[in-house]
């Protein structure tokens, strides 16, 4: 089967110009073009504001649930690619308000890493409100089981719409932010979610890709960036064999891989179906769909409070469709918030143009059963105390040697990552050193002013590397920048060992990778957690770790994708790691 590889606008602005076609339809709506962020015009600053975003090409999700009643805005990338970390530090400031902000991002690598990152220099830069701005990572797939996905997590898909509608109610009618973040949190604790396609989509301006499924052949578990799923079925069953299998996956509590909701399958579950078209599925198919998965549930005595169906989190023109179950508290779940409230906040009233239009009723039993979710804004640190370098000199010797370093490894660490990753690794890293050096010689990194140094790195790393790299490094000196914040007016070698502590375990909060995983990670937390036994040993540990990913299988990062058989035969370290390691040396050799 062929994707539909034609459109009416395959330019650059198409992201752009969306958006403006959104706040014309809707006129409640501003958009800041530049780092295109939609946020409601006249805000309730009184309120909890609630910020999502990402790649585009998921429409509505996430542009078309701004307004009243849901999110306060939304921040988007280019198609499937995450807003970098500047376009949601300039939402935050856009949508400041009394009581606070929750992010909420689908788990995946780049908005886990640049949201969260844009978090953590927000609060390095503004300590009075650190505590004002939560985080939410919400994951609900189920394709992938646990032992698969055991370091990355489930992904985010149409699920986390139902986080977005029932905690911006919440917040509308004046929940505080912890209220409206604990209900978010249990919301996206009790989602499940399956897709299934008929084919992959086709992003504008791409070449048509060759790999089609069949004619006769559909596709289970299937992400909404094209990612290839978990299974192919030919030929394609009728819908009242696939629908109650597409269930299974979600419901079953005996599957060791999933079992991810504690459904009781004892008739006493209670649940809201999403039914969500991923972009190319005709709606005369969608209401057989709908009416197929309820006749199921029915089947299943599972007890249907709502239901919800048309294009919620698409993946542009994908003919295909996924399942989403909300499950709602049983009577005994003596923490969590009421089934009526949840229902309440679900059903109430909303002006944003994405949200479908539903009952906010339960839905009557199927017949025929048996009985029985402007520019960037400047880092600045003027309301951070500065903290000295015990010897500033040192410090600053320090820095441009680790830089220096970095810079002449470049060769070898390109070499390792066109075996182990994609090649990239040794340039990106040398235009972040070189950026380093760059702002060590205009003085906005210095001894004189340890703080405000973690700051300018993070800031210089993020724009100059880019990428996955580049956000886990800002986000670990951002934190780091925190950690130190408050300290004495000399950095202490106490300071820095509690600081670095800090920082590695924010930096846990974005990546599930833990050593030993083969990636930077090893020897940052081998330094680190030696660091107290002194520097010395603390160095020789991080280079050791960083020896011991030629012989790991790797678990998270960019040579997870790469066949394992060649690593092991090629014994090449990690070469994310191996930059930690370069670094982490030469920080050594200038400290003497």
């Amino acid at each position: 089967m062929g994707v539909q590889s034609k459109h009416f606008v395959s330019a650059p602005s198409l992201v752009t110009d969306s958006l403006q076609g959104l706040c014309v339809l809707n006129p409640n709506l501003s958009l800041d073009v530049t780092n295109k962020v939609v946020h409601v015009a006249n805000q309730n600053r009184s309120r909890v504001a609630l910020l999502c975003g990402g790649g585009s090409g998921h429409e509505p999700s996430h542009s078309g649930f701004v307004g009243e009643g849901i999110l306060t805005a939304a921040v988007c990338g280019s198609v499937f690619a995450s807003p970098n970390s500047s376009q949601v530090r300039r939402a935050i400031d856009l949508i400041d308000n009394d009581k606070g902000t929750i992010i909420v991002v689908k788990n995946y690598t780049g908005d886990v890493l640049n949201f969260g990152l844009a978090k953590e220099q927000y609060s390095a830069t503004h300590p009075d409100k650190a505590g004002s701005v939560k985080f939410i990572v919400v994951g609900d797939d189920v394709a992938v089981g646990r032992t698969q996905g055991h370091i990355v997590g489930r992904r985010g898909l149409a699920g986390v719409c139902l986080v977005y509608k029932i905690a911006g109610a919440l917040a509308t009618l004046g929940g505080s932010l912890d209220e409206v973040y604990e209900v978010a949190q249990y919301v996206s604790s009790r989602l499940g979610t399956i897709g299934v396609g008929l084919e992959h989509c086709h992003v504008p301006g791409t070449s048509v890709q060759d790999n089609h499924l069949r004619v006769d052949e559909i596709e289970i578990g299937l992400g909404i960036h094209n990612e290839s799923g978990n299974s192919r079925i030919s030929p394609i069953p009728p819908l009242n064999k696939l629908i109650p299998d597409l269930l299974q996956l979600i419901t079953s509590t005996t599957d060791p891989e999933r079992s991810f909701l504690p459904f009781g399958n004892d008739g006493k579950d209670e649940v809201v179906l999403l039914v969500n078209n991923l972009g190319g599925l005709s709606e005369l198919e969608l209401g057989a769909i709908v009416n197929e998965t309820k006749r199921a549930l029915d089947n299943q005595r599972i007890n249907v409070r709502r239901v919800l169906a048309g294009t919620f989190m698409t993946s542009l023109n994908m003919p295909g469709f996924s399942l989403t179950l909300l499950l709602l508290p049983c009577p005994n779940d003596r923490n969590a918030p009421s089934v009526d409230l949840l229902l309440t906040l679900l059903d109430n009233p909303t002006d944003a143009p994405g949200w479908r239009w539903s009952s906010k009723t339960e839905p009557a039993r199927t017949p025929r059963i048996p009985e029985g979710l402007t520019v960037s804004t400047p880092l600045a640190n003027s309301r951070v105390g500065k903290l000295r370098a015990s010897n500033v000199a040192s410090f600053n010797t320090s820095v441009e040697r680790s830089c220096r370093a970095l810079i002449a490894a470049e060769p070898e660490i390109t070499k390792m990552d066109s075996i182990a990753g994609d090649g990239d690794c040794g340039l990106t890293l040398k235009d972040g050193a070189n950026g380093v050096l760059k702002a060590l010689e205009e003085g906005k990194v210095t001894g004189e002013d340890v703080i405000g140094s973690m700051i300018a790195v993070s800031k210089v790393v993020e724009e100059a590397m880019g990428g996955t790299s580049g956000a886990l490094y800002s986000i670990f000196f951002s934190a780091l920048a925190q950690g130190l914040a408050g300290t004495s007016t000399i950095a202490t070698s106490d300071d820095w060992r509690s600081a670095l502590n800090s920082a590695l375990d924010r930096l846990y909060t974005y990546t599930r990778a833990r050593p030993p995983s083969r990636t930077l990670v090893d020897p940052l937390a081998a330094f680190i957690e030696t660091f107290p036994s002194g520097l010395e040993v603390a160095v020789r540990a991080a280079k050791e770790a960083a020896e011991k990913t030629r012989d790991l299988e790797a678990k998270a990062g960019r040579s997870a994708y790469v066949e394992g058989g060649r690593l092991k035969a090629e014994r090449v370290p990690d070469p994310g790691a191996w930059g930690v390691r370069v670094v982490i040396d030469a920080l050594f050799a200038g400290s003497k």
